[in-house]
C-alpha cells in the first residue's frame, strides 16, 4: 500500500531512514515471489531494501540490478550434484559470496535471512555484531525436509541439520513462520517466546496473477484438462500424480482428459521417463518452467488441478504455493489429506487418504463428472485467497515483526538514530 501512512502507523511499519538486507540462497530474486513481495512491502513502508541471492540460469542473470527501488546483488552458484559433498560445495560457495556482498552493502538495521539452508545465520551473526537485528524467515523445516527428501533416517547428517536449526533460532531476534504449524515448531523446538514469532503466510499477487479467458485448444481435443504446477523434486509427489493418472485410465476407464505438468526440478527427467513407462506419453505434457502469461493460460483452462504432495514429515505441515495459485485462478483441486492443505484450501479441494493413488484417481473422475461442484469449489478458493489468506494480512504481520525486531526508537544504519530518536533496549512487542 504505497504511501499509505495510516497503514504504516497501524502496523508499526515505519521504516523511514532504515535499511534491510535480505539473504536468500534457494532461489533468485525477484523469481522468489514470496521474497519479492516482502521486499516491495518493506519498500512501500519506507525501508531501503537490499537483497543478496544467487543468479538465475535463464532469468535474474545480472550480477547487480535495481528493480522498482530494490537493489539486488547476485552471485554465481552451481546447484548441488553428487550427494552430501555437492551440497557442501554449494553452501560453502553461497556463504562466501554472501559474506563478500554483505561487506559491500555495509551497515544495515535488519538482516533478514531466508532458509533453506539453515546456514545463513552465520553472515547474519556477523551483521548482528555490527548492530543489525536478525529476522529469520523460515520457509522450510530443514530437518523434516532432510527426512522427506533423502530417506536416510535420523543419521549423523540429520542431527547436524537439527543443530544448525537450533543455532539459527538462538541467533534470531524474530522468526517469520509461513503457517501456524511452523510457528508451533519455532515455539516448541526453537524455544522462541510467542511474542517473537509472527505468521507471515505466502500468498499470490492477485493484482499480477489472475484468470484469463480459457483456451480450449490446450485440451488437445479432449473434454478435460488436468494441471499440475510446481517444483518437481523427490518430495513433491509428481510420481504419485502420474501413477494416479494411470489408475484414472486403467481403474476408472477414463481417457477423456489431457494433463499438463508445469514446472521443473531435480526429478523432471525422471518424471518424463516415468510417464513413458506408464504409457501416458500421448496424454501427459511436460512444459518445464514457463512465463507467467503461459501459466495463467494453462490454469485458466484447467478443469481440475492436482496437488499430489504425499504425506511425509515436511509436506503435512507445509503450505504449498501451488494450492494458493490454483485458488487464485478459481480452480478446484484434488489433494492428499494433509494438515496444512486443509488449512489453506478448505472446501476448494477434495481430499484423498494420504498417498492413496487409487482414491486420488476416483476423486478426479468424480469431479470430471460434476461441473457444478467444480464451479462452487473454484468460487470458494477465490473467496478465501481474497479474504483471510490475502497478502494484505501478511503485510501487516511482516511489518509488525520488523517493528518488534527493531523496538521503539531503533537507530538508522550506521548507528545514527533515525529522526533523532535514541537506541531502544531489546524489548519486543507484537
Amino acid at each position: 500500500m504505497p504511501g499509505d501512512a495510516t497503514f504504516d502507523e497501524a502496523v508499526g511499519g515505519d521504516g523511514r531512514g532504515r535499511r534491510a538486507l535480505i539473504l536468500v540462497e534457494n532461489l533468485s530474486v525477484p523469481f522468489d515471489r514470496r521474497v519479492w513481495q516482502e521486499c516491495t512491502t518493506l519498500r512501500d513502508a519506507g525501508w531501503r531494501v537490499d537483497v543478496i541471492c544467487p543468479q538465475g540460469s535463464k532469468r535474474d542473470t545480472e550480477p547487480e540490478a535495481v528493480i522498482d527501488g530494490v537493489r539486488i546483488h547476485r552471485y554465481p552458484l552451481r546447484a548441488a550434484t553428487g550427494g552430501p559433498a555437492g551440497y557442501l560445495r554449494e553452501y560453502g560457495s553461497a556463504l562466501w559470496h554472501t559474506a563478500r556482498l554483505a561487506r559491500k552493502v555495509g551497515p544495515v538495521d535488519v538482516v533478514h535471512a531466508c532458509n533453506p539452508p539453515d546456514l545463513l545465520f552465520l553472515p547474519a551473526l556477523w551483521l548482528k555484531r555490527r548492530g543489525a537485528r536478525f529476522v529469520f524467515d523460515q520457509h522450510d523445516l530443514v530437518p523434516e525436509l532432510y527426512l522427506s527428501r533423502f530417506d536416510r533416517g535420523e543419521d549423523l547428517l540429520y542431527r547436524g541439520v537439527c543443530a544448525l536449526e537450533r543455532m539459527t533460532y538462538r541467533a534470531a531476534d524474530v522468526v517469520l513462520a509461513t503457517n501456524e504449524s511452523y510457528r508451533d515448531v519455532a515455539l516448541r523446538r526453537g524455544g522462541k517466546p510467542p511474542e517473537s514469532v509472527f505468521v507471515v503466510r505466502s500468498a499470490p499477487d492477485t493484482a499480477r496473477f489472475r484468470p484469463v479467458p480459457p483456451e480450449p485448444e490446450l485440451k488437445r481435443g479432449r473434454s478435460h484438462l488436468l494441471c499440475y504446477l510446481g517444483v518437481m523434486g523427490p518430495q513433491d509427489g509428481v510420481d504419485y500424480a502420474l501413477r494416479a493418472l494411470a489408475k484414472l485410465r486403467d481403474e476408472q476407464g477414463r481417457t477423456d482428459w489431457h494433463a499438463v505438468f508445469v514446472g521443473g526440478g531435480d526429478t523432471f527427467d525422471a518424471m518424463v521417463e516415468l510417464s513413458r513407462r506408464l504409457g501416458l506419453a500421448d496424454r501427459v505434457q511436460f512444459t518445464g518452467r514457463v512465463p507467467d502469461a503461459d501459466l495463467a493460460r494453462y490454469l485458466s483452462t484447467a478443469d481440475i488441478c492436482l496437488s499430489p504432495d504425499p504425506r511425509n514429515p515436511l509436506n503435512d505441515v507445509s503450505t504449498m504455493n501451488k494450492v494458493l495459485e490454483y485458488m487464485v485462478m478459481g480452480r478446484p483441486m484434488v489433494s492428499f489429506d494433509l494438515r496444512e492443505a486443509r488449512v489453506s484450501a478448505g472446501d476448494a479441494a477434495v481430499y484423498a487418504p494420504a498417498n492413496d493413488e487409487s482414491a486420488f484417481a476416483r476423486l478426479v473422475a468424480q469431479l470430471m463428472d460434476d461441473p457444478e461442484k467444480r464451479a462452487l469449489m473454484g468460487k470458494v478458493g477465490q473467496e478465501r485467497i481474497n479474504g483471510p489468506l490475502a497478502w494484505r494480512n501478511s503485510q501487516r504481520a511482516l511489518l509488525a515483526a520488523y517493528a518488534a525486531a527493531c523496538g521503539d526508537g531503533a537507530p538508522a544504519a550506521g548507528g545514527r538514530a533515525a529522526g533523532g530518536r535514541g537506541r531502544a533496549g531489546r524489548r519486543r512487542h507484537r
